[in-house]
């Protein structure tokens, strides 16, 4: 696919039924150059996230390089991936000491993490959380300390490596929601800019911060302009001012505010239950086809083609026959039971 036309940090977890849920293993904290250059082959090499996730990595045309600069993550478990019985993905930033920011280590992680999830046919939709107060601190102020001295190269990479881990993101097959309980800047912003949807708390506001800093928010732009626009990302990524959840609601960036964190909940619960009626093959289709006639310039021709064979693939595919057979049999179709 062609590309599309931080602190952000999240503390609860989508309410599961304990024994719904495997947890993953892996993706273990590193805290020396040496295992973090062995992390950062790993995840482009190694076959799977955990025992639950075992698809091969896809081949890609650039690898994920961490040159040096370890940050050192608050935690053994920076990264918490669970999939319930409905095969809906719940993937969590933990490391609420560091405020979930981002750095080499946490971007090889979510790469490999995003990329293994893309390889399973199975999942439904995943939702994107953090532990602690923030969501998502954008880039890690120690990590990019020690940056200072790097050579363009080495900060040439490190900018495809996030611009890799954003796309990979956005470019899942199924649905992504970001459930968003306190603040999110700059890097933090972008990862939500990229899911699907986003709920957030009253409390949660939001800073595209890079330029005070003399920085420029590059590899998240993409995603936030599509998101909120080209005037309104101008003005927020210019002034980078901060506003406020329900500014962010008429942004689009996010599309419910709620008052609590125990609202957040549950209206990821109900959001679930709603989506876990419908039919999975339809639900990746329409999001291919969204994509595609967002991304490309279609003739009327084109349009009428792309639209025609869509519709026409999925009415005779299996589940558009279960799903119409269960309808005029006024009975669930056979992945709502």
């Amino acid at each position: 696919m062609a590309a599309p036309r931080g602190i952000f940090c999240l503390a609860t977890r989508l309410t599961p039924v304990p024994s719904q849920l495997t947890r993953l293993a892996g993706l273990r904290a590193i805290a020396t150059a040496d295992a973090v250059a062995a992390a950062a082959a790993a995840a482009v090499k190694a076959p799977s996230v955990a025992a639950t996730i075992k698809q091969q990595q896809p081949k890609r045309d650039m690898s994920l390089h961490v040159h040096s600069h370890p940050a050192t993550p608050s935690n053994s478990d920076g990264v918490e991936v669970t999939i319930d019985a409905h095969r809906f993905a719940t993937v969590t930033l933990n490391r609420p000491d560091d405020f979930n920011s981002i750095q080499n280590v946490l971007i090889v992680r979510l790469t490999h993490v995003f990329q293994t999830l893309k390889q399973d046919p199975t999942i439904r939709g995943m939702f994107l959380r953090s532990t602690g107060r923030f969501f998502c601190a954008g880039a890690d102020l120690k990590w990019m300390q020690a940056t200072v001295n790097d050579t363009m190269e080495q900060n040439y990479q490190d900018a495809r490596n996030l611009g890799q881990m954003l796309y990979d993101l956005y470019t899942l097959p199924f649905p992504t929601i970001a459930i968003v309980q306190g603040p999110a800047f700059g890097g933090g912003v972008g990862l939500i800019a990229c899911c699907d949807m986003a709920y957030a708390t009253s409390k949660s506001h939001f800073t595209l911060s890079e330029v005070k800093l003399g920085l420029l928010p590059a590899t998240i732009s993409p995603y936030v302009v599509a998101k909120i626009g080209a005037p309104q990302a101008r003005r927020y990524i210019l002034t980078a001012e901060r506003f406020s959840a329900d500014q962010a609601k008429t942004l689009s960036l996010v599309n419910e505010v709620v008052e609590t964190e125990q609202d957040l909940e549950k209206t990821a619960s109900e959001l679930l239950k709603t989506m876990v009626l419908n039919s999975p093959s339809a639900v990746r289709a329409s999001k291919r086809l969204i994509y595609k006639l967002s991304h490309s310039h279609l003739s009327q021709d084109e349009l009428l083609q792309t639209t025609a064979q869509a519709l026409a693939d999925q009415r005779v595919s299996t589940e558009g026959q279960e799903g119409l057979k269960a309808f005029f049999e006024k009975r669930k179709p056979s992945w709502a039971k």
